[in-house]
């Protein structure tokens, strides 16, 4: 059974303001420095034989090595979700959610415990992503409205 844990933070503006900051995926290393110290979009062609679009993808510079990012976002509803290819191959599913609030909005990450973690490092994961979410909010918060 996966553990996860829900990491939570306030935000002075509405959803469609912060999703105006955190779906900017050129703007995460301003505020999710836990996660990514820099990010490039590329575009991944489909495998040979298939035909389609092809995936739109950021290469993440992250504390744990490099590693691909795909999002799935949709403004309106405020979803983040995020599925990130790690170094060795496992894929991380992360949830992040914008919610309405009667002030302003929330921010919810859903901090998945992984295989081989320890206790220690799934603290320091959920401590890592609360700081990302504070900084966020006050990335938001900074903007004038």
């Amino acid at each position: 059974m996966l553990v996860t844990r829900d990491v939570r933070q306030s935000v002075d503006r509405s959803v469609a303001e912060v999703m105006s900051v955190a779906a900017d995926l050129s703007r995460l290393p301003e505020w999710a420095c836990g996660f990514a110290s820099g990010a490039e979009r590329v575009l991944r062609r489909p495998p040979e034989g298939e035909t389609g679009p092809g995936r739109d993808v950021w290469i993440v510079d992250a504390p744990f090595g490099r590693v691909e990012a795909e999002f799935s976002i949709d403004i309106e509803r405020g979803i983040l979700d995020h599925d990130v290819t790690m170094p060795d191959g496992n894929v991380v599913h992360n949830r992040l959610r914008v919610e309405p609030r009667s002030s302003g909005s929330e921010l919810v990450f859903t901090v998945p415990m992984q295989p081989g973690m320890t206790d220690e490092q799934w603290r320091a994961d959920v401590q890592a992503v609360a700081d990302d979410l504070r900084r966020l909010a006050a990335l938001c918060e900074s903007i004038r409205r």
